[in-house]
């Protein structure tokens, strides 16, 4: 019997969960996590709940139940340390030590390693450790965009003209991020179409899964604020409308030239999930940053159309032999839609009741992952203030499994909403559209 530990609190821990629990009957699975959803009841042995970011409380857990290996979900324990603790106490983890961790943690470290290791998909870019300098730098780069060098949950990247519409806007959000950040990295405005590229590492080798392309903004037609993330989807061809082969070779090639820039520079195997999130350029693929872990809602589209077993390709990670595992996907297509709070991500509602009654049975077909919801007492699921559900449709067309996602979260009854248009072929074609003018220019 392997026991494994789960470290999350998301849907993308629900994602995960199923994928180690697929095929694998002799599988014991705990979960550390911060909410009780659900899911995560239904997949697990036991749920403990508690702050997935405080190391010793995660310790103190896994010494009780001393799993063989534990999988890391979100950034936030990565980032503290969870993993460098757990195996110092003899646990093996799917995920990256606090020093590796910084690939995500630290956007600074992130540039400054490409740049020394000659990875040609910067962005023109410039460290700032205080204000001195920063204005005559805004004004010589003329359209640009803020980023604060630490994690914040995919909402601290603020745009120049978008988010920011002054030079002295930009100086007080800067100077706003040093006061709980060492550093703020400015970098010129890209325009193209971003895609997320995600592979396993287990130090030395690097396998690609498949592209996806994730959307940001909270309402339809790419409009209103920055999330986590309102969905995602996959082709059934493993490209998507806008990228070619070649250009997922070079993405490709660059997470693997990553691994290897990490292991020269910090003698230490990464261990876990490169997700490099690229963007298609008039010039070429420049890279817009990196993950230590898996995308949520991005996961969603991958590991649903995984033929491999999960955990095989976890001990590989462990074990180093990566390289020596065959793993391949499912050609079909994949859309996630996540449910969300109304007034989410500025306002939300939070502790009334969501309704899933009416909404189709998980098949083939149909993945439902909860998230940011608490199942309580009465039974009843009530949401928390975050991305609450997301459905994940399959199909052989884009076009199916769009109307198998549609078809489940809008029978989400509660303060609730959802973006219409992600997976449609009228936002795509907008997609496409918009490649064409970028590299007609």
């Amino acid at each position: 019997m392997e026991k494994i530990l789960l470290i999350g609190k998301e849907g993308r821990l629900d994602c995960i969960a199923e994928a180690v629990r697929k095929k694998r009957y002799s599988t014991q699975l705990y979960m550390f996590s911060e909410v009780n959803n659900p899911g995560f009841l239904k997949k697990s042995v036991e749920v403990k709940i508690g702050k997935t970011d405080d190391v010793e409380v995660v310790a103190a857990y896994a010494r009780t139940i001393r799993p063989d290996f534990a999988i890391i979900g979100p950034e936030e324990p990565l980032a503290v340390g969870v993993v460098d603790k757990l195996k110092e106490m003899g646990i093996p983890c799917v995920g990256p030590t606090k020093s590796l961790a910084r690939l995500e943690s630290s956007k600074s470290f992130t540039r400054e390693l490409l740049s020394k290791y000659g990875i040609p998909v910067n962005p023109e870019y410039k460290v700032f450790h205080s204000l001195d300098g920063l204005e005559g730098y805004l004004r010589e780069m003329g359209m640009f965009v803020v980023k604060p060098d630490g994690l914040t949950g995919g909402k601290g990247v603020k745009v120049y003209g978008e988010h920011l519409h002054s030079i002295r806007e930009a100086l007080q959000y800067c100077n706003e991020l040093f006061a709980r950040h060492p550093a703020v990295v400015i970098e010129e405005k890209l325009d193209g179409e971003e895609f997320s590229l995600q592979s396993f590492c287990d130090g030395r080798h690097v396998v690609d899964t498949i592209p996806v392309q994730d959307h940001k903004r909270a309402a339809d037609g790419d409009s209103g604020p920055n999330t986590g993330g309102m969905g995602s989807y996959s082709c059934a061809d493993h490209l998507l409308p806008f990228l070619s082969q070649d250009h997922l070779l070079q993405a490709s090639r660059v997470n693997a030239a990553v691994a290897q820039a990490l292991l020269n520079e910090l003698g230490e195997e990464y261990k876990g999930i490169l997700y490099g999130g690229f963007i298609l350029t008039k010039n070429g693929l420049r890279l817009l940053e990196y993950n230590a872990r898996f995308g949520d809602p991005e996961v969603m589209n991958v590991l649903p159309l995984l033929q491999t077993n999960f955990i095989d390709i976890c001990e590989a990670i462990i074990t180093g032999t990566l390289g020596k595992l065959s793993v391949a996907f499912e050609k079909k297509a994949t859309v996630c839609k996540y449910v969300v709070p109304q007034g989410y991500p500025t306002n939300p509602v939070k502790g009334t009741c969501i309704e899933m009654e009416g909404v189709p049975a998980p098949s083939d077909r149909l993945r439902v992952y909860y998230a940011a919801v608490d199942q309580q007492s009465d039974g009843r699921l009530y949401l928390t203030g975050s991305r609450a559900v997301a459905f994940v449709g399959i199909g052989d067309t884009l076009e199916q499994a769009e109307a198998i996602a549609e078809d489940a979260a809008d029978k989400v009854g509660g303060y609730v909403r959802h973006r219409k248009d992600i997976g449609t072929r009228s936002l795509i074609q907008q997609r496409i559209d918009h490649m064409k003018k970028i590299v007609s220019r």
